[in-house]
This record gives structure tokens, sequence and C-alpha cells, in this order.
């Protein structure tokens, strides 16, 4: 299967709702949630595939095919004759005497595009036909390809340099560092307490177009870190001023839990519901988790936060 995170909780719960009471409002809630979903798609395994690549398929692994390999639907064939596309919100909606020996993950826009082409062969897609089926006729399809195509041909935005400026804050602060942290752990966190802000402008430079500079100094950022316990350590990152306004993150926590060899990340966000406390997973997942207290109580809220993570 490809590497593309699924989480479709949501959804799935959206077509239970639809399926309890078919209601045109329930109806479209799944549509808006698929259409921002991956889904897995059944495959049959191309021809002369090399015997060890088909090994990594069976165990479940992502496979990387050249660019020229064509890849096909599994399709299902109807007692009328007609024939339907199945895709599937989890691995687990797929029965084991079900299960084909080739799955592909992909944006749902993508499954809408394959259907439009291919309308002589297919005539609906099936959304969980094995446990909570959902039917997406010919008519559906069309309306999403419509929107798909729309999509596609929305002008771009420009943005203006404190736009973009408060893009990369964020990027930074909330997808380069954690993934770096995540990555390299207490090597990483050791690095990152060494060169503090010399190390973060590293991390700026990805954001912006070659040529182009933040407009961050080095000594902009402030770093403490602190021996908690004897298996706890905080490190505290103060981002620039600027970044303490709606919308940004304006600090991190990165908590190291040296008996367990982990890492936590916590950020201090300004949000529209006032200042709250957020944490980053390692799979990427960004999530709200309280308000944020004064600053004098913080790193007791990020102590107490991390004692509960196990």
């Amino acid at each position: 299967m490809a590497e593309q995170k699924i989480d479709n909780k949501a959804l799935e719960e959206a077509i239970a709702a639809f399926r309890s009471d078919k209601e045109r409002d329930s109806y479209v809630k799944v549509m808006e949630l698929l259409e921002k979903s991956i889904v897995i798609v059944p495959a049959i395994p191309p021809k002369d595939i090399d015997p060890e690549l088909m090994e990594q398929l069976k165990a479940g692994k992502p496979v990387q095919f050249p660019k020229e390999t064509k890849i096909v639907p599994c399709l299902l064939r109807k007692e009328t004759g007609e024939q339907a596309l199945p895709i599937f919100t989890s691995p687990e909606q797929i029965p084991e005497d079900k299960k084909s020996p080739m799955v592909m993950a992909m944006p749902f826009m993508g499954v809408v595009s394959m259907a439009a082409a291919n309308q002589d062969k297919v005539a609906e897609v099936v959304v969980n036909p094995f446990t909570g089926m959902m039917v997406l006729n010919q008519s559906v399809l069309e309306i999403a390809e419509k929107r798909r195509k729309a999509v596609g041909q929305i002008k771009t935005v420009q943005l203006t340099q404190e736009q973009f400026q408060d893009l990369a804050h964020n990027r930074v602060s909330l997808f380069l560092l954690p993934k770096y942290l995540f990555e390299q752990k207490e090597e990483g966190l050791k690095k990152l307490q060494q060169e503090e802000g010399a190390f973060l402008l590293h991390l700026y430079d990805e954001v912006y177009p070659k040529g182009k500079k933040s407009g961050c100094r080095a000594e902009d950022f402030s770093l403490m870190t602190l021996n908690l316990t004897d298996t706890m350590q905080l490190t505290r990152l103060d981002m620039p001023d600027e970044t303490n306004k709606k919308g940004l993150c304006y600090r991190v926590y990165a908590v190291y839990k040296r008996d367990t060899e982990e890492i936590l990340y916590y950020t201090l966000e300004n949000t529209q519901d006032g200042n709250m406390i957020a944490r980053v997973t390692q799979d990427g997942k960004h999530e709200i988790v309280e308000s944020a207290p004064d600053n004098g109580a913080e790193i007791e809220a990020i102590m107490s936060l991390a004692a509960k993570e196990k």
C-alpha cells in the first residue's frame, strides 16, 4: 500500500449516519469528507512483476513502481452485468476472504477522475461494498468530476510578504522542526540546543525560495533547557516576537523522555479562541489540547500532559 496516512474515522461515521437516516444533509456531509479523503483501491498487480516486489505487496509494505507501470483497478461485476469500482475507507473494511493481492492508497478525487475516464467500463463507485456499502452513481460522479475540474481552475492567490512570513513561521514550528526531532530524537534535540537560532534559520531557508531570506535573526529565538526529573528533559523555544498574533505558534516545548527515548512536541498558539496548547504527534497530526495557562504555569501544564502520554 502507498505510504499516505489514512484516517477516515469521521468519514466512516458520516457514512453510518447516512445509512441510518438517508437525509440529504447527511449525504452532503459524506461527500464533503470524501472529497478530502485518501481511500484504498484494490488493484491487479502489473504483469511480469518482480517476485520480491510481490512479496512486499503481500506483506503490506509500500512499493515504488517505475513511472511507466500501468496499474489496473479491480472491478466488481453486478447482477445486471455492469461493473462497479470498489473503494475502501480503511484496511479493516476489507474482509480477509475478499482481499486482493495489491491495494493502492489514493485521493478520492483521483478515483473520480479514473471513473470519469472509464465510463464505458465503470457504472458506479461503491464505498465499502462488503461492510457499510454506499453507492455513488454516475450522476454523483459527474458532479464530483465538475468540482474536481473547478478546483484545478482556481487562480493562484498572491501572498503578501507578511502572509508568507506567517506561513513560514508555522511551517517551521508545526512541521519541519517536529519532523526533524521525531526522526533524529535525542541527537536532533542536542543539535537544536547547541545551535539554537542558527539551526532554526536553516529550517526557514527550506521554506523560502532560493535567494530569499526570512528576515529573522538567530538572536530572535530564545531557547532554554531544563532537566525536570531524572527521566524528563524539557526544552522551551520562544519564536520571534512577531509570531505572537492570531493564527501563529509563538512557543514550542520539546519534551525528551530518557527512559523511553521518546520525543513529545507541544506548541503554544494564538487562536481565535485565545492562547491554546496543542501537540504534534509523530505521524504529523496536529491537534489542540487545552487552553494555555499563564506563562508562569506553562511548564507545569506541559509536564502534566507529558506524564499522561504512554
